[in-house]
């Protein structure tokens, strides 16, 4: 029976090291050795896994579902169920929200909510950066968290309608050695989870646009970014001006509440819009 039981623990451990070795799922060779923004706060010797996918619609498009991440926010664009099956409370959205779209240095994205049992002062990343529509770093260091590290997305352009989004983890490598096989224990479910978070965003943001895109329309605003009009298209997410507009790849108008108002409505992939002043 030891014999048995010592040859499971080996091959468990073998296959955690053959999992580890082959943990930069999507990325390139040069997405895994970029230095990429928020990569300076963590120094070497380091920990660092890069997970990526191509997204066929526009950096700014992508960016506005990524930054609405966070329990009590956009949710984490992953398996819901999971997440709700051991009690964090994860709503994923399938809107675009207003109050959603703002992150400065500083900011906490929650990912455990306060009451959680094993943390019942819940867990939550510190914003570093925030370069919309490129980069956004969080962070977790000491004494506020156990560990160094940082959990960062960044969003390149590829080519036009395109872009590839990265999710990078680096933390500072631990001499503890049972601290590493904790963390090479927990490696498979995290990899698995930031895959899912990536394609979620991925889905969301090619959704073809059947409705309004968050957009808050006010007399003489410039246009601040873009919409997803279906796979490669983008269209203009805020509005010149308060009058009725057609939006392309709609299915309606997006009518302004009056001269100099606002009107506001929600983009939701495939489905109908919510919110005010949405196309019906």
């Amino acid at each position: 029976m030891p014999g048995r039981l010592a040859l499971t623990a080996a091959a468990g451990i073998a296959g955690l090291e053959a999992l580890h070795r082959r943990r930069n799922w999507g990325a390139t060779a040069d997405e895994i050795t970029r230095v990429l923004p928020g990569d300076d706060l963590v120094p070497e010797p380091a920990e660092q896994t890069t997970l990526a996918v191509t997204v066929a619609a526009s950096a700014e498009a992508t960016w506005a579902w990524l930054v609405q991440m966070g329990q009590g926010r956009g949710g984490m664009y992953s398996y819901d169920w999971l997440e709700n099956l051991i009690g964090l409370d994860i709503h994923t959205t399938d809107e675009i929200r207003e109050e959603w779209q703002h992150l400065a240095v500083g900011d906490r994205v929650v990912v455990v909510p306060g009451g959680w049992g094993p943390l019942p002062d819940g867990y939550a990343f510190r914003v570093a950066e925030a370069e919309p529509p490129r980069a956004l770093v969080l962070r977790q260091s000491p004494p506020e968290h156990p560990w160094n590290g940082v959990w960062s997305f960044h969003v390149l352009q590829a080519d036009a309608g395109r872009c590839r989004l990265l999710a990078r983890s680096r933390t500072t490598t631990t001499p503890h050695v049972g601290a590493r096989l904790a963390g090479r224990v927990m490696e498979p479910v995290t990899l698995v989870m930031t895959r899912r978070m990536l394609h979620g965003i991925r889905e969301r943001a090619e959704a073809r646009s059947d409705g309004m895109w968050a957009v808050h329309v006010r007399e003489g605003a410039a246009p601040t970014g873009h919409a997803p009009a279906g796979r490669g298209r983008t269209v203009p997410m805020v509005l010149a001006s308060g009058a009725v507009t057609k939006v392309p790849g709609g299915r309606g108008r997006a009518p302004a509440s009056g001269p100099g108002g606002t009107a506001e409505g929600r983009y939701r992939p495939g489905g109908r819009p919510g919110g005010s002043g949405g196309a019906r």
